[in-house]
């Protein structure tokens, strides 16, 4: 990364996309100096690769529980952050933590719409409320001018399914219409964020990290998890107050709502 924050926060660090981002990151030329990594289970079965990155790097790596469905989770996390990230603040928040259905709108049921949107709309939108006194104090102790990821920022993990303009032509491929939904919903907090945001200089922006070959995206995605973070990453560390509110994938392009 071109312009590496000091402190960075990823949800859903403990497998996937996240897990290469906090990877990615330790390997980068000039690594963070502090990395929360936050997973629901940071002592189940699926942590065992984070908890040994985090093993290895225990001065960078804070692995942190946090449940994007939970509020309480989500404040607890807030304050254990708040008690190691000293008042620097955090310059990164990356809301990666997300939930796949892949119903119709005849097989989906309440429960999978509800579960979807608590994932992956008020769970960010809660952490974003809740993170944000570090992303102020991040912004206000940083001496330079403009928006960029390694001042303060948060970039939300959203989805080529969450544009309305790419339905047509590919819901026949994979409906899942409470992702799609939710998607069309984490923009829209994009936008209102970057909005509400700008004058505390926070960028906010939206990422597509492509078709992915992980858990969730499947084994016939076009692109490994290392291709794809290599991108974000690029991407994160080039991001202006002119990409502010901007939907963008793993290559930088504009996507449409």
């Amino acid at each position: 990364m071109a312009a590496q924050p000091v402190s960075v926060l990823i949800t859903g660090a403990n497998r996937g996309l996240g897990l290469e981002m906090v990877k990615q990151m330790l390997e980068a030329p000039h690594p963070v100096r502090k990395l929360f990594a936050c997973c629901r289970n940071p002592d189940g079965p699926r942590a065992e690769a984070l908890r040994t990155l985090a093993k290895k790097h225990p001065n960078i790596i804070s692995i942190i529980q946090l449940d994007a469905t939970d509020l309480c989770s989500i404040k607890q996390s807030a304050q254990q952050v708040d008690s190691l990230v000293g008042t620097g603040g955090l310059n990164l928040l990356i809301n990666n933590a997300g939930f796949l259905a892949k119903g119709t709108l005849q097989e989906t049921s309440p429960e999978d719409m509800k579960i979807t949107f608590d994932t992956n709309v008020i769970g960010p939108m809660n952490i974003i409320k809740e993170f944000l006194p570090h992303l102020r104090a991040a912004a206000k102790a940083s001496k330079m001018s403009g928006m960029s990821s390694s001042k303060a920022a948060v970039i939300g993990i959203s989805a080529l399914l969450g544009s309305m303009e790419s339905v047509k032509e590919s819901y026949s491929f994979l409906p899942a219409i409470s992702y799609r939904i939710s998607k069309a919903g984490l923009n829209m907090l994009t936008l209102c964020a970057a909005e509400e945001l700008k004058m505390d200089e926070i960028l906010v922006s939206a990422l597509h990290p492509g078709w992915v070959r992980t858990d969730m995206g499947g084994e016939g995605g076009d692109i490994d998890a290392q291709e794809s973070v290599q991108g974000m990453l690029s991407v994160i560390s080039s991001l202006t107050e002119k990409q502010n509110g901007a939907f963008l994938d793993y290559k930088g392009k504009t996507i449409p709502w």
